[in-house]
């Protein structure tokens, strides 16, 4: 985790470093103003608010203070909640701990309630499914790394949820029980399915997204990225799979300096792992054999062994198109609360 963590008064201060050790391992940059700082504690440069926008990026902003000086802080930068980082406001004296923005996705509420544990201090839970113990559909997305579809029906699920039992479904493994405000079943005008694959069972569906897919990439030399960006669109999208579900792209080392291949990745946000020939020859399983790929890498197939590589099973065989190989491994994955 990356913090900010602002103070404003000598007690605010001893309060914050308490607050940081709590962090453990997080990298937290402590900020007051420039007559408060000493060794610890830095002063931020010009007007709060505008230092607060340079470090909006980070994880999480923990002000101790007035809680109105952390919502004038922050006001101006507030765009999404899908972006937008936990913020917490405590009090000088550490009694009370207070999510104010991006409660669920952000995890403030989930960081509000660890600080307090630690502090002894009390968490000020404000946000309905929290107060009324009903599932809260964006924070166990968020906390899962799932994708979320639709932040307009993880709204709109959230607010009937408060109403009624929303029926729930998943092509995972299943827990025994499912969270409070929850029930099977695979059909009904509003629901929540979670699939790596385009379910749609609810006349509304919510799908939530689990990063579980690896995606084995092998290419010509010199292929383009818009050409291997086709190839892996129209793979996923022939099996009914979602972009998002995939957490990597692998291939073999000789394609670590590949262009197109670190273009296509970088542009889709996947971090990609370049195996050796020897490392993919390992890989158990069965997959489908080129003598010419062997002769020329060493290895019968580069796209399956590369997707199967994590331990996955593979769910698309090689696929080929315009001379980029594409294959899907699922990695296992299932569903749980708690």
């Amino acid at each position: 985790m990356r913090a900010a963590l602002f103070a404003f008064t000598a007690r605010g201060k001893r309060t914050a470093l308490r607050v940081r050790d709590a962090l453990n391992d997080a990298e937290a940059l402590l900020r007051t103003p420039e007559k408060l700082a000493d060794a610890d504690f830095d002063a931020y440069a010009g007007a709060l608010s505008d230092f607060v926008g340079s470090v909006f990026d980070r994880d999480a902003l923990i002000f101790v203070g007035a809680a109105g000086i952390a919502v004038r802080a922050v006001a101006p930068h507030v765009a999404s909640k899908r972006s937008d980082p936990a913020v917490l406001c405590l009090d000088e004296a550490g009694r009370f701990v207070i999510p104010i923005l991006s409660g669920h996705i952000g995890g403030a509420n989930r960081l509000a309630r660890t600080l307090a544990l630690a502090l002894g201090a009390t968490p000020v839970i404000t946000t309905a499914t929290d107060v009324n113990g009903r599932f809260s559909v964006d924070a166990w997305a968020a906390e899962r790394g799932m994708a979320i579809t639709s932040m307009a029906l993880a709204k709109k699920v959230s607010a009937e949820i408060l109403k009624r039992d929303i029926p729930f479904w998943s092509d995972g493994e299943r827990p025994e029980r499912l969270a409070e405000g929850l029930f099977w079943a695979n059909a009904g005008d509003l629901g929540v399915c979670v699939s790596v694959r385009n379910l749609k069972p609810f006349d509304e569906t919510l799908l939530l997204v689990p990063r579980a897919l690896r995606v084995g990439i092998g290419c010509r030399r010199g292929t383009p990225a818009e050409a291997i960006r086709e190839a892996v669109y129209r793979v996923l999208s022939d099996h009914g799979l979602r972009l998002e579900a995939v957490a990597e792209a692998a291939s073999i080392d000789i394609k670590a300096d590949e262009p197109g291949l670190l273009e296509c990745c970088r542009d889709l946000g996947w971090p990609v792992t370049f195996h050796t020939a020897e490392a993919l020859n390992a890989v158990a399983g069965d997959f489908t054999p080129s003598a010419f790929v062997q002769s020329t890498v060493g290895v019968d197939n580069v796209c399956e062994r590369a997707a199967a590589a994590s331990g996955g099973r593979i769910i698309v065989p090689k696929t080929a198109l315009n001379g980029v190989t594409v294959a899907v491994a699922e990695m296992k994955w299932g569903i749980e609360f708690g």
